[in-house]
């Protein structure tokens, strides 16, 4: 755990999550936010994505009401990144931008690689990324091995679940 008195967490995780690991996945989120809160988090950086990042910000959303001190950025790829999404997960997506304490865009429209610049802006300045990291690939794999590169500590939560 870092030693800061302020700090600052991101998420990342997959899109999809294993329905057994989706029975432990909120109450393990949820201990694990606490701790950071209690140890120093005020900051909590999502990337609005599908899956583990709307968990994520809900989590901290909802956390807010015991712990006013704490603050949800929102990093976003481009502003029309629910273009293909149906109207129950835009209609979540825009609950969470309604609450979010900070919104940063990475640009307008959708383009080639906004998703993986999206990722490098949201880790950078981070001390610590919570994730649910269960394979290499797409942007999650991506994201998990810019912060080892970046000494970025990372708590996996997927790795956890797994030895349950």
């Amino acid at each position: 755990m870092t030693n800061n008195t302020d700090f600052t967490a991101c998420f990342t995780g997959h899109r999809h999550i294993d329905p057994t690991a989706l029975k432990y996945l909120p109450q393990l989120l949820e201990t694990t936010l606490t701790t950071l809160i209690h140890n120093g988090c005020r900051t909590f950086r999502a990337g609005g994505a599908l899956g583990f990042d709307t968990l994520a910000a809900l989590k901290v959303l909802e956390l807010k009401a015991s712990y006013p001190q704490i603050r949800l950025h929102l990093y976003l790829p481009c502003r029309d990144q629910t273009k293909f999404w149906n109207d129950d997960e835009k209609y979540l997506y825009q609950e969470i931008l309604t609450r979010a304490d900070d919104i940063h865009y990475t640009t307008d429209l959708y383009t080639d690689g906004c998703m993986l610049q999206r990722n490098r802006e949201m880790i950078d300045g981070c001390d610590i990324c919570v994730a649910y990291f269960q394979k290499y690939g797409g942007g999650t794999g991506y994201s998990y091995r810019y912060a080892q590169r970046n000494g970025v500590q990372i708590i996996n939560l997927a790795e956890m679940i797994s030895q349950a």
